[in-house]
């Protein structure tokens, strides 16, 4: 049984000033994560701006993340993409290089109906019958709901142990838990969202906010497992302004922003995303302050 963790940072990309990818950075920022509350790490999902990423730049990031945390957390290569030869050839190069798993995006534009979306991922999966594959279902960025049938069907291949689950509809997540196997692995897509899933039958969070409450989310997963309803409850209340503000514009911009202010050197994010507004930073600081995850 394949087991990525409950808490998984889906990690951002750091740039340096002229925007080439910071690696001595990514590198610090992935054992920061480890030692403070994650279970794994997502290199090269969209929060790590994969859509301007090259393959190049994601294969060594692959690389610089994992002999970062050096098998004390699992690494999850963001693989998708809405081309299945390039989905497939960047899974099997994930696996080549010896990485716990791979996060498989439903293709985006091109919008397959669901027979489409079967063929997708059942040809990545076929491709790398011994890697663990975690499928990725976020329709606000793709154009398309993998519907739960689709992945039920899925679930048949031995190597797909798992889903993202981003669309918000949790009575969606309450099909696929009652169909699947508990070793199926449901994780929300969603930070204020986690705990609601777990109640459904959810296992954990490819999170957002982990990269500054990693140890809090970890807490309010394991208060939750432990039959501690009440002070699961009150974690995600206090959490849930930050789980807010860092969707009040595209992520990773916000994310990017309060790293920036606690004094990582993230850089800007690469065009066509592009730095905080004033209007974002005046939502942003008062919840950081709030909770204390203002740099002294």
């Amino acid at each position: 049984m394949t087991d990525f963790g409950r808490v998984i940072t889906a990690m951002i990309t750091p740039f340096t000033a002229d925007g080439a990818i910071a690696y001595d950075v990514a590198a610090d920022l992935a054992q920061h994560l480890v030692a403070n509350g994650s279970d794994g790490i997502v290199v090269c999902g969209t929060t790590g701006e994969s859509p301007t990423l090259t393959w190049e730049e994601e294969f060594q990031l692959f690389q610089t993340v994992q002999q970062a945390v050096a098998g004390k957390a699992k690494v999850i290569a963001g693989t998708g993409s809405n081309s299945t030869r390039e989905a497939i050839h960047a899974t099997a190069k994930a696996a080549e290089l010896g990485l716990d798993g791979a996060l498989l995006v439903v293709p985006y534009y091109n919008k397959p109906p669901q027979e489409g979306l079967y063929a997708h991922f059942q040809a990545i999966a076929k491709a790398v019958p011994d890697f663990p594959l975690m499928l990725y279902n976020i329709p606000g960025r793709t154009g398309q709901n993998l519907l739960p049938e689709t992945v039920i069907r899925l679930a048949e291949y031995s190597n797909i142990v798992a889903i993202k689950e981003a669309s918000g509809n949790l009575d969606q997540a309450s099909t696929l838990r009652a169909a699947l196997p508990p070793t199926f692995r449901i994780y929300s897509g969603d930070d204020s969202l986690t705990l609601p899933l777990l109640a459904v039958g959810g296992y954990g969070v490819v999170s957002v906010a982990s990269h500054l409450v990693g140890l809090r989310i970890q807490e309010m997963i394991q208060a939750f497992v432990q039959g501690e309803t009440a002070k699961a409850t009150a974690i995600h209340c206090q959490l849930l302004p930050l789980f807010k503000v860092l969707f009040v514009t595209t992520n990773p911009i916000p994310i990017k922003a309060a790293l920036s202010l606690q004094g990582w050197a993230v850089g800007a994010p690469r065009l066509p995303l592009t730095s905080a507004s004033d209007a974002v930073m005046s939502q942003l600081k008062p919840v950081l302050d709030d909770l204390g995850l203002l740099k002294s």
